[in-house]
C-alpha cells in the first residue's frame, strides 16, 4: 500500500511497525514480518540518517524510536496512523496486535 511512496515493502513495514509500537529493534521487526534482519537494519539506518529516527543502545541491542526534534515526524506519524487504521482486520491481527510484555502472574486467561 505505502511501498509506492516510501520505496519498498520493507520500508513500509518498518515504518508501520514503529508507528504501531512506538519503538523497535531490527530482530523483532524482522521476526514479525519474516524479513531478514539485515534488510530491516538497512531501512532503520536509512530513516535514522534521514533524521526521522533516533537510536539508543540497551545492552547490546539498538532500539529505534521516532526523533522528537524533527518537525516532519508528527505529520509522518499521522499519515502512518491513518494507513494503519485502514488495514484489513486480518493484517492488523497478524502484525500489529502482538503482546509486548508478559502476562501478570495469576491473571486468569
Amino acid at each position: 500500500m505505502l511501498n509506492a511512496i516510501v520505496g519498498s515493502k520493507g520500508a513500509e513495514r518498518v515504518l508501520l511497525y514503529l508507528q504501531n509500537y512506538g519503538e523497535g529493534y531490527a530482530r523483532s521487526i524482522a521476526e514479525t514480518y519474516g524479513m531478514s534482519p539485515s534488510e530491516v537494519q538497512k531501512q532503520l539506518r536509512k530513516f535514522e540518517d534521514g533524521g526521522y529516527l533516533v537510536c539508543q543502545s540497551v545492552g547490546k541491542t539498538r532500539v529505534y524510536s521516532w526523533k522528537p526534534g524533527n518537525p516532519l515526524v508528527k505529520d509522518l506519524r499521522r499519515f502512518l496512523q491513518t494507513s494503519l487504521d485502514y488495514l484489513p482486520e486480518s493484517e492488523k491481527q497478524s502484525y500489529y496486535r502482538q503482546r509486548r510484555r508478559p502476562r501478570r502472574a495469576g491473571k486468569p486467561m
